[in-house]
């Protein structure tokens, strides 16, 4: 184990006061700069910021912000939505205002907590120089009241050391048997595969190499599973294989996809539109699994025999999710990113040329999935998913960056996008 992450409990530095923070460069040569593994290449920060654009230097979390502490990566195997915290790209005590890290940390959950979620934590590169104090930890403990608890699913603790396990024991007083349940331990990258595809991560490379460190010092019949490699779609397999493949497979040609059909007629006939926070809500994670492998073994599937309406609700969301490239396709990512710089009055018609620029097979995909999902907004009043609600929920599996996390700086503009979508769709799609 790797002793700069065995930190004294003892060792516990004093808050700096805020008037003391320096905001430092990003370069700052007294704290090396974070290198990101991702599923394409290795990349530094610059390019991060390129391919993750944050928040503009004038908002309030910007100094936070550019950090890349928090992120957010879309959804997991289960359709809970996937928050992020890095803890080596934590800086210096000196350089980071921690009550301020723990409002940006709120203001992103603030958008996620209505909905099932799941928070990942990399331990590794939390040090004496960078780690929060105790009482930090406590008070922060605290602040996270019975709202963000209540629908958080899951907590995933990758790399934890002796000092997050102690730590945890020590707050065992403050932390509840049910949230306790909550807590899983991760030893390797790989078993992170069974909540969420790795390449939706932009994991640090510091966190990477730790990891293979980690593989190398235990014995060949120790090691465990490596994460699996992208084979090629199995004759019958749906998720995670092109629109255009689909349709050739389809006996009619149709460009909507079987599934998002079956999904979508099962939710209006079973009195779906009815359901409060219908897409806001996980699925039984053994049914999710099992409805996936029949839908890739070429099974037909009922959902009627299953109790759980939200399962329909999360494959259709989960399919979107894999497919290999969103539905709104990287060629509109930078157009949609910035669509917010078009005038109010010129949106329809840009969205419509936008939108009409897509491959056919997304297009008709995107125009269904709209139409039903505004039937789903017009009956708000009883199951509270306006359109606002359903961008939340829909933005980001409907676009992501070729690296697949993204930042609230970016997840801001697409969910944006995609209300003025719903909003307009009527105008859009003629």
């Amino acid at each position: 184990m790797s002793s700069d992450l065995l930190v004294d409990l003892a060792e516990d530095p004093p808050t700096p006061q805020i008037e003391t923070l320096k905001l430092s460069p990003m370069d700052d040569p007294q704290w090396p700069p974070d290198l990101s593994v991702c599923s394409k290449s290795e990349t530094d920060i610059s390019r991060l910021d390129a391919t993750s654009p944050h928040l503009p230097w004038n908002h309030e979390f910007y100094d936070i912000a550019r950090h890349h502490i928090i992120e957010v990566a879309g959804d997991d195997n289960f359709g809970r939505k996937v928050i992020v915290f890095n803890a080596c790209r934590m800086p210096p005590h000196h350089q980071l205002d921690h009550q301020k890290l723990l409002k940006y940390l709120k203001e992103t959950l603030d958008k996620y907590v209505e909905s099932d979620y799941t928070l990942i934590y990399f331990h590794h590169g939390l040090t004496s120089e960078n780690k929060p104090s105790l009482g930090w930890l406590r008070d922060a403990y605290r602040e996270f009241d019975r709202k963000y608890k209540k629908n958080i699913k899951a907590l995933y603790i990758v790399h934890p050391t002796m000092f997050i396990k102690t730590l945890l024991i020590l707050f065992k007083p403050f932390i509840s048997f049910k949230f306790g349940r909550k807590i899983n331990y991760v030893s390797y990258l790989s078993e992170l595969e069974d909540v969420l595809k790795c390449d939706q991560l932009t994991i640090p490379a510091r966190v990477t190499e730790y990891d293979n460190k980690l593989r190398a010092s235990i014995k060949p019949s120790s090691q465990p599973p490596m994460s699996p490699a992208r084979s090629p779609p199995l004759p019958e397999q749906v998720f995670g294989v092109p629109l255009p493949l689909l349709r050739q497979r389809s006996p009619d040609g149709d460009p909507v996809p079987a599934l998002m059909t079956d999904t979508i007629t099962f939710l209006l006939a079973q009195g779906g539109l009815d359901i409060e926070g219908i897409f806001r809500r996980s699925a039984n994670v053994t049914l999710v699994k099992q409805v996936q492998l029949r839908y890739n073994s070429g099974e037909a599937v009922s959902f009627s025999e299953m109790e759980d309406i939200h399962l329909a609700a999360v494959i259709l969301k989960t399919f979107l999710r894999e497919l290999p490239e969103p539905l709104l396709t990287y060629d509109l990512y930078d157009s949609i990113v910035q669509f917010s710089s078009v005038p109010i009055d010129e949106q329809p018609v840009e969205m419509k040329k936008m939108l009409e620029s897509l491959p056919e097979e997304n297009y008709a995909c995107l125009r269904y999935l709209m139409t039903f999902l505004a039937q789903v907004s017009a009956n708000s009043e009883v199951n509270k998913m306006t359109n606002s609600n359903l961008a939340v929920v829909f933005g980001p599996n409907l676009l992501w960056g070729q690296n697949a996390a993204m930042s609230l700086g970016a997840i801001g503009p697409i969910n944006t996008f995609t209300r003025s979508l719903l909003d307009q769709q009527h105008l859009v799609f003629t």
